[in-house]
């Protein structure tokens, strides 16, 4: 069968990219035509129509600035599924630009599948209505999802989490403590791991404030993940005359590692539950007390961090905007670092978060469904 798929991100290129594998293995005839990078190129033994780098806008104003050519693009990958006529289109998350191929792709009457659920729930709830009218079937990798779809008169299906599988397999291959810090060049002694984000707001806002935390504990060394795409000479100039090591292409070994860990909130939050370290969420931002309470009635919802969005609880202390200080986040490290309930209920509930998820290989499923339903 042909499959049609548009991941617009890296982080989908890469879940595409195993769900493509999965559907290798599921129907041995699939033949694939897509938007997406390098990892779905090499799946499918092809170039991509169009490159996920070429469409990487953010931002309203990004959006205004380059709306000519993310126009052509739509042009473009409409031209091509019609040229092609797939058995299924295949959309991973990017819903500003996927629902749009959606509706182009039902009004042919062409199957839609949607892997990884655009975040409705908490923004932009309208899209559901799109949603129910052009996408045939969704597969969400968070398990509170579809519950929340059928609210809305919408059947969705829990297909796992890839993150679940991505931790698991990279734990396998982590070398002991000591051979870590030897590898990396690190100090003998208890790590507080600083995950201060990918883009260079997120480290400007967020990162002043975790080496200030983390220097109220001089037992304790910090170090830094580094972003790959983010130059060593921010992390220099953000640090001023600190001196804390930077760990490139290591994060999930660093954060395994630690004794607690200061997160910017987002995926890494997740992924620091799945690897066992307590931590602080923080999110900076412009740290305006006005800026919160307008996001705050924008989003739904009582939590932002994905373990608290999961489980339906505080687990994570989630320090927002004006309420992310030095102060309030040493509050909760202190108590992390520490033998202490906080510890003990984080770690806790990391477990309860683990049998939420599951261990079903969320690509595997889909693919199955997918294949299933296609025939």
């Amino acid at each position: 069968m042909k499959y049609f798929l548009i991941a617009g991100e890296a982080s989908g290129d890469l879940h595409a990219s195993h769900l493509m594998a999965s559907l290798k293995q599921h129907d041995q005839q699939a033949e694939f035509r897509f938007l997406g990078g390098d990892l779905m190129e090499a799946q499918a033994g092809t170039q991509a129509i169009i490159h996920y780098r070429d469409m990487a806008y953010m931002g309203f104003m990004d959006v205004i600035k380059h709306l000519g050519k993310i126009l052509g693009f739509l042009g473009t990958a409409r031209r091509a599924i019609d040229d092609w006529k797939p058995d299924a289109v295949i959309l991973v998350d990017y819903p500003s630009f996927n629902l749009k191929v959606a509706k182009f792709a039902h009004n042919l009457g062409i199957p839609v599948h949607y892997f990884i659920s655009p975040k409705v729930w908490v923004w932009k709830q309208w899209r559901v209505r799109d949603i129910r009218r052009y996408v045939d079937h969704m597969y969400c990798i968070l398990p509170f999802e579809p519950e929340w779809y059928s609210k809305h008169g919408y059947k969705a299906e829990y297909v796992g989490n890839p993150t679940v599988q991505e931790v698991a397999q990279a734990k396998e291959k982590f070398p002991v403590f000591a051979d870590f810090i030897e590898d990396f060049g690190l100090a003998d002694r208890p790590i507080i791991a600083l995950v201060p984000g990918s883009r260079v707001r997120e480290i400007r806002d967020n990162l002043p404030l975790m080496l200030e935390a983390a220097a109220h504990h001089p037992k304790y060394q910090a170090v830094i993940a580094g972003a790959p795409n983010i130059e060593d000479a921010l992390y220099r100039e953000v640090m001023g005359a600190a001196s804390v090591p930077v760990l490139r292409d290591a994060t999930y070994q660093l954060v395994y590692h630690a004794r607690a860990a200061l997160v910017t909130s987002g995926t890494a939050t997740l992924e620091t539950a799945l690897l066992g370290t307590p931590q602080v969420a923080c999110y900076r931002f412009n740290g305006s007390q006005w800026s919160y309470r307008f996001y705050r009635r924008l989003l739904s919802g009582k939590y932002v961090t994905l373990p608290n969005l999961i489980l339906d609880e505080a687990l994570i202390p989630e320090k927002l905007m004006h309420l992310c200080t030095v102060d309030s986040i040493d509050a909760h490290l202190t108590q992390l670092l520490a033998d202490s309930a906080e510890r003990s209920a984080q770690l806790d509930g990391y477990r309860r978060l683990a049998d939420r998820l599951g261990t079903n290989v969320c690509t595997d499923t889909a693919a199955q469904m997918i294949v299933a339903s296609t025939k």
